[in-house]
């Protein structure tokens, strides 16, 4: 079966056969269906190569990951490769992955899948809002998506979680629960999405009419270890935090054993609201309150995203921001002295 035998049957030329199975939109949803569907009936199956010569494209997505970012991707990568892979094969695509050591590496890997034509793009996450794999593809023209944003979003296609929205609330939440002092735990520097959730507890700050106090800000943390060295900081002040937003839940999980090592009871005492819906968010005791993210839907709005642009969408119609679903848990509650009757 091929091409012309398609058309023939559907009394198509083979140029519109070519792109409603390739979903050009200028051609119908009607027709791109029906198109669909008799290749599927007929056995009509593109030759990757032969698509490759005809259009400059080889039909795969890539990405890079750096085994050396601090929990090697651990709480997304399984869920995050899944939505790629399937919302891509979906549309007949492949997933091309790669690991890198560093920046450098992940540059130069980026441009041998190019010129190798093992990728026709690529997602990008983790962004930084200075990131060098942006200038390197704007350079080399090469289509990508962030997974996140950055500061300078010319020529940038993305898909993000507004999670300095989710902080904000956050701050308001244990605002309304007549906590005064709230103090906050920052992520990895240099991350846009550091950046982005400290805007947001500010934000979160002057909507409930607290003040900004640099004192109840930590260093970044996102381990435990780290986590529990800024528990322990913020609970010591001379005016004290009795409730804590961190930026991750790695983090935030060190702040049970800074709370034990205390006497403090968390939810009761001390209070905390975290960021990612972690697994084991939900496995400690009281579990975390915390926002969480459809990890597997971000991969395949992404794939989805970078096939457009690939195709020729421009990328600032392929942007998109969605919000965070909070798990309202049992680490916070009322400001000490301000229980319920």
């Amino acid at each position: 079966m091929t091409i012309a035998d398609l058309a023939s049957h559907l009394d198509l030329t083979k140029g519109t056969v070519s792109r409603a199975l390739n979903n050009y939109p200028d051609i119908s949803e009607s027709t791109r269906t029906r198109v669909r569907k008799a290749a599927e009936t007929l056995g009509y199956r593109p030759l990757s190569h032969a698509q490759a010569i005809r259009t400059g494209r080889t039909r795969s997505i890539g990405l890079v990951l750096e085994v050396t970012e601090h929990d090697a991707h651990r709480p997304f990568v399984d869920k995050f490769l899944a939505g790629l892979s399937e919302a891509a094969s979906r549309q007949d695509w492949t997933l091309t992955v790669a690991t890198a050591a560093n920046d450098q590496d992940t540059l130069r890997l980026m441009g041998k899948l190019a010129d190798e034509r093992k990728a026709d793009g690529f997602v990008l996450p983790r962004t930084r809002l200075s990131d060098t794999r942006i200038d390197y593809l704007r350079e080399q023209g090469i289509p990508f998506v962030l997974y996140g944003r950055t500061a300078d979003m010319t020529g940038c296609a993305c898909y993000d979680i507004t999670s300095e929205d989710a902080m904000c609330e956050a701050v308001k939440t244990l605002a309304g629960l007549g906590h005064r002092r709230i103090g906050f735990v920052p992520g990895g520097t240099g991350y846009t999405y550091a950046q982005l959730r400290r805007d947001g507890y500010e934000a979160g700050l002057n909507a409930a009419g607290l003040g900004f106090d640099p004192a109840l800000v930590s260093e970044p943390a996102v381990n435990a270890a780290a986590g529990e060295a800024a528990a322990h900081m913020l609970v010591s002040l001379a005016d004290p935090a009795t409730a804590i937003v961190y930026s991750v839940d790695r983090a935030a999980l060190g702040a049970y054993e800074a709370a034990r090592t205390r006497g403090l009871t968390i939810g009761r005492d001390l209070s905390l609201i975290s960021y990612d819906g972690i697994p084991e968010s939900a496995l400690i005791t009281p579990d975390l309150t915390t926002w969480a993210v459809d990890i597997r839907k971000a991969g395949e709005r992404l794939a989805e995203l970078l096939i457009d642009l690939i195709r020729g969408a421009p990328p600032e119609a392929c942007r998109e921001l969605v919000p965070a679903r909070f798990l309202a848990r049992g680490s916070h509650g009322p400001a000490p002295g301000h229980e319920k009757p």
